[in-house]
């Protein structure tokens, strides 16, 4: 083969591989069209969908806890002024609505549909006015417990400064299986992440199905913790409950505070660890602060409403790290999330 035509042939490879590269990269870096559902994700049951919306994230929690608002964006607080916290069953789902469609044309279909089903509303409003300033927040800012943030286009959904005619729209109804609280949010909006999901309207859509209320942990009388102890030198403690995240003691605690006070009061040579737990959601890091931080609460509401010396009493906070059962189940995690008494 002469010299020449072997250049020649190397030459026409060299090319062809260099086409085959180009197309490759090409490929790899294709917007999505965002034509059809994710891959697995599906309507609420019975709520349609705005008609030719595409679903780009979906996520369903077996239990958990959140809130619904049921008042406008407070913007110096960056909270709704108003909410119901609502647990059990929690869908969240996002949409984008053709490019064709207003956010006020979908909030229409979804306050239409969801009446239709018996559902009351909650609460109900159009642009910033009455949202508040900066509304979108709710799921910009991960902190706030709406986003999907399972991709970073999802964290993108709803960028700062894109929004506009933002429309809400919350409501209930009694079911069989539970109440439903509906959470309907919809808006123009760019993607930061991915300009092929912007420019047209995100529809967020959220639905938690409670569950039937689980009966109250009983509250050990001051004799039975005495005795726990006496046997063990620990004693699990489940009726006193916290806000959900929060160091909030719950007013339900009240008669089990008052029996731990009542305990210390007849044996006053008693000093004590007061240990919170967590179940094993979140980071080791975080669930050792929150845990640190009921203790120090129960420690402080022995104090100052029950006047326990606070030389006897000293909070430590464990997490996750000594589990009653597995975390595998919510029942399981309703357990490991408790307060433990134990003897210094």
């Amino acid at each position: 083969m002469h010299g020449r035509q072997l250049l020649g042939r190397v030459g026409r490879l060299m090319t062809v591989l260099a086409l085959m590269g180009f197309m490759g990269m090409a490929k790899a870096v294709a917007a999505p069209d965002f034509e059809s559902d994710l891959p697995g994700a599906t309507d609420i049951p019975g709520l349609p969908r705005f008609e030719g919306s595409v679903i780009i994230g979906h996520q369903v929690n077996p239990f958990d806890e959140t809130l619904i608002p049921n008042g406008p964006w407070d913007t110096g607080a960056g909270d709704w002024k108003k909410t119901i916290r609502v647990s059990g069953r929690r869908t969240r789902i996002l949409y984008l609505a053709p490019r064709h469609a207003g956010a006020p044309e979908v909030i229409r279909h979804y306050r239409k549909a969801l009446e239709n089903l018996g559902y009351e509303p909650l609460y109900q409003c159009s642009g910033f006015k009455e949202c508040g300033e900066g509304v979108d927040r709710f799921y910009g800012e991960a902190a706030n417990g709406k986003q999907l943030t399972t991709s970073h286009l999802l964290k993108h959904v709803y960028s700062e400064t894109s929004v506009r005619e933002p429309q809400l729209y919350t409501g209930h109804r009694r079911t069989p299986d539970g109440d439903s609280y509906v959470f309907v949010f919809a808006a123009f909006q760019d993607n930061f992440a991915d300009s092929s999901a912007g420019n047209r309207v995100a529809i967020f859509v959220e639905e938690v199905l409670s569950q039937p209320m689980r009966e109250r942990p009983a509250s050990l009388e001051a004799r039975e913790l005495a005795q726990g102890l006496s046997d063990a030198g620990r004693i699990a403690v489940h009726g006193i409950q916290f806000d959900f995240d929060q160091a909030t003691i719950k007013d339900e605690s009240k008669p089990q505070l008052e029996q731990i006070a009542l305990m210390l009061v007849e044996n006053p040579d008693l000093k004590l660890y007061i240990v919170g737990h967590t179940d094993n959601r979140g980071t080791l890091e975080y669930n050792l602060d929150l845990s640190r931080r009921r203790a120090e609460e129960v420690v402080r509401t022995l104090i100052q409403n029950y006047g326990i010396l606070g030389e006897r009493l000293k909070p430590m906070g464990v997490a996750n790290l000594a589990p009653l059962t597995s975390n595998a189940t919510e029942e399981g995690r309703a357990l490991n999330r408790r307060v433990e008494i134990v003897a210094q």
